[in-house]
């Protein structure tokens, strides 16, 4: 499959501290990609520097195109969404209008109304569409900030701890909507989580960071029997 994101070299320090280092990967187009470590480890400053939130040293290539001197608006519009671990959306409005300022700020589409409903209908969301984002669940405020970022139309998408925080029942749904949003709109993922099980069962790549360095990468069950991965993240209980 062709790389649909190659990250080169990339380095973003905090005064002395180096929260990523030297990090090269690639992420190939249709897989699901995820990304572990200790807290601290730089994951969410990765995201940060791909999605156009910080600037940094190295290269990032999405779809061939160098961006990493793009801002997050460009980074967006071109086609590379994100979501935050703590749930970004409009709280005063509804949940079709947080949809709708995804859909108006992705793209130029004419048929708005339409991509507006197919998001909504994929992630259960219809008959909420008018009620306030600030009084819903934290599951569905996270759906909420999930289905903005869908309407921008992503061929690559980034997740940041999506089910942290969720019931196992709510996290078995989220799995269920990773996969149909991987497989049946064929958008490309990045997962940022800490549940091995969860990565075990979506991921088919999982690299793990450690002081902003990649310590290990491959097949997720081959990961996680990583000698320096049990060492430094998993322990020998959870491994």
């Amino acid at each position: 499959m062709p790389k649909i994101l190659e990250v080169k070299h990339l380095t973003k320090r905090f005064g002395e501290l180096a929260a990523v280092d030297n990090l090269s990967f690639d992420v190939e187009e249709g897989e699901v990609f995820g990304i572990a470590g200790p807290n601290g480890s730089g994951k969410t400053t990765l995201f940060n520097l791909i999605s156009g939130h910080y600037s940094g040293a190295g290269e990032i290539v999405f779809s061939g195109e160098r961006i990493d001197r793009w801002r997050a608006h460009r980074v967006c519009q071109s086609g590379l969404a994100r979501t935050f671990q703590i749930p970004a959306v409009f709280s005063s409005m509804s949940v079709y209008d947080n949809v709708r300022a995804g859909v108006t700020f992705g793209h130029r589409s004419p048929d708005k109304d339409r991509i507006i409903g197919e998001v909504l209908a994929v992630l259960g969301l219809e008959g909420k569409r008018n009620l306030l984002a600030g009084n819903l669940s934290l599951f569905d405020r996270k759906l909420t900030m999930l289905a903005a970022a869908l309407a921008t139309q992503p061929r690559l998408l980034m997740l940041d701890e999506p089910i942290a925080g969720l019931s196992p029942v709510e996290i078995a749904q989220s799995i269920s909507l990773f996969r149909q949003i991987n497989q049946d709109l064929r958008v490309t993922l990045i997962v940022i989580e800490h549940v091995m099980r969860v990565l075990v069962q979506v991921c088919d790549q999982l690299m793990i960071l450690h002081d902003g360095q990649r310590i290990s990468q491959g097949r997720p069950e081959e990961v996680a029997r990583d000698k320096r991965v049990i060492e430094v993240y998993l322990g020998e209980e959870d491994a």
